[in-house]
């Protein structure tokens, strides 16, 4: 398909008798930004690690970019960093980046360019030893940045991050995917992935469980209300959006709801002769609908991955 970017069929990586990654099937498309989330352990970086021609599979074929894994012609139009960055200690952070494009035959200006883009470039004559962990970060970030990659793979990029420094990578990320790239973003941190990703690929003990938008792994808003009389309330609602979506939880009514129609829901009683207290949208975050997933897989498998 052309408007895919990544895909696996059946990519599995056996060592020895344990199985890392099993049968996984995942879909990127061009210009998104895809989270693959998971436990620690459950074969994420493994996964990438097979994307990017660094492991070869037990099993299963991957196609990115149009080309096999760590084909040379792909290679050049990805860039990534997959689990810490690793510079030269002692050389500044121009320096070390200067190493890496005359590798990859990069011309010298992009060094200051991605610098600039990752906000380093007041500390770019700072030797590597002395940055903090989030500047490591953002410099494996402008690293994976040098050849203007069409398709950029990031492993835990906020890993070890206090809080302002996740932040500032996730505005980077979501701020190079506004501007076109594909960003293929490994992660456990779920505020993370519902803040900046538009797809999510789920993975437990290297079973891929769900892949869908944010929005459907979430699933739908819940409208909570309180209402006199709430068996007239109660009838009208199950005649107005089905017996299905609605229930009654002590004195108020719970109405799984779509879109935006909360608004249209409170007219629609008061005009039927229902008095309307308290009115209330709540929605399930990405994490909770990873708790719930991740109780019933275990439930299904006898025990948890996270580690």
């Amino acid at each position: 398909m052309a408007d895919v970017a990544l895909s696996t069929h059946g990519l599995t990586k056996r060592y020895g008798k344990a199985t890392a990654v099993d049968g996984v099937n995942i879909t990127v498309r061009h210009g998104e930004i895809y989270g693959f989330l998971g436990p620690n352990g459950a074969g994420k970086t493994t996964t990438l690690r097979m994307v990017l021609g660094l492991v070869r599979p037990s099993a299963g074929t991957a196609e990115v970019l149009g080309r096999a894994p760590g084909d040379p012609a792909g290679l050049a139009r990805i860039g990534a960093m997959v689990e810490s960055a690793a510079f030269y200690p002692y050389l500044s952070a121009r320096d070390n980046l200067e190493v890496l494009a005359r590798h990859a035959n990069v011309p010298r200006p992009r060094v200051a360019d991605v610098l600039t883009t990752v906000g380093l470039a007041a500390r770019a004559g700072d030797r590597f030893a002395s940055y903090s962990l989030g500047m490591k970060q953002r410099l494996g970030v402008a690293a994976a940045l040098l050849k203007d990659p069409e398709l950029l793979i990031l492993d835990e990029p906020t890993n070890g991050l206090d809080p302002f420094g996740m932040a500032d990578m996730n505005d980077l990320i979501s701020r190079l995917g506004h501007e076109g790239k594909t960003v293929l973003l490994s992660s456990h941190n779920l505020a993370e992935v519902q803040q900046i990703c538009d797809h999510v690929g789920v993975i437990f003990k290297g079973k891929l469980v769900a892949q869908s938008t944010v929005d459907e792994l979430r699933g739908s808003a819940v409208l909570v209300i309180s209402a006199t009389p709430i068996e007239q309330a109660e009838k009208y609602l199950v005649g107005l959006v089905g017996r299905e979506k609605v229930s009654v939880e002590r004195d108020m009514i719970r109405v799984n709801v779509d879109g935006h129609e909360s608004a249209s829901i409170n007219r629609q009683l008061v005009l039927a002769g229902v008095e309307v207290h308290e009115l209330r949208r709540e929605e399930r975050s990405l994490e909770e609908a990873f708790m719930a997933m991740s109780a019933t897989y275990a439930g299904t498998r006898g025990g948890s991955d996270a580690r």
